[in-house]
């Protein structure tokens, strides 16, 4: 979890025009709110600011006029095509508050020889921490063998972080190759009608 400063500016210009402007200046767009109080209309520098969403469930300090609150990020507006950020909402947090995020999910270590795994769930909803958000979390697969998983009850979790995923999901799967797996299912078949065949024969000959 990052801890990242931005000083912001209080923005009264609306409307897309306005906000075009603000992005030609090299800055962003951005809603802090939160905690029941009025929808705080802010600037943030854009090149700080988009270093700091590549850390997943970073704790903001919004520094204004003198001031400084602490949010986390709900949403991300981003040009379709050139995929820039076009603007920002924040939640206000305090400390000692825990909030729902989503963190990702990193698979380690290498499945059994001879089988692939395939990651049935890219992230997890847990409650932690404003101030203790985790960015992801790792989830082992060494030596798990072709029909196993991983469910998201089975994931370790950091200390203090709750799971809110249901536990029975699966978070990856071991299977073979299909490719070896058709291959076996065709012999499979092959030597059951070999069987029955063989099993026809000695019935006429009987």
């Amino acid at each position: 979890m990052s801890d990242i400063k931005l000083a912001a500016e209080a923005r009264t210009e609306f409307g897309k025009g306005a906000a075009r402007r603000i992005r030609r200046e090299n800055k962003i767009p951005a809603v802090l709110y939160g905690h029941g109080t009025d929808p705080l209309h802010i600037t943030l520098p854009g090149h700080e600011t988009m270093l700091a969403t590549r850390h997943s469930n970073a704790l903001f300090t919004i520094e204004l006029d003198d001031k400084s609150e602490m949010a986390v990020i709900k949403d991300i507006q981003r040009d379709a095509v050139r995929g820039t950020i076009e603007h920002i909402d924040l939640l206000l947090v305090k400390r000692g508050e825990k909030i729902a995020v989503d963190v990702t999910v990193n698979i380690v270590g290498e499945s059994a020889p001879g089988t692939i795994h395939f990651v049935e769930a890219q992230t997890l909803s847990v409650e932690a921490e404003a101030t203790h958000l985790p960015e992801s979390v790792e989830v082992s697969i060494e030596g798990l063998e072709a029909g196993q998983h991983v469910t998201a009850g089975e994931v370790e979790l950091p200390k203090g972080t709750t799971l809110l995923t249901d536990p029975e999901a699966a978070v990856v799967q071991i299977a073979e190759p299909r490719a070896e797996a058709a291959a076996e299912d065709e012999e499979a078949a092959e030597g059951e009608a070999a069987e029955e065949t063989t099993e026809a024969a000695e019935s006429t000959e009987g």
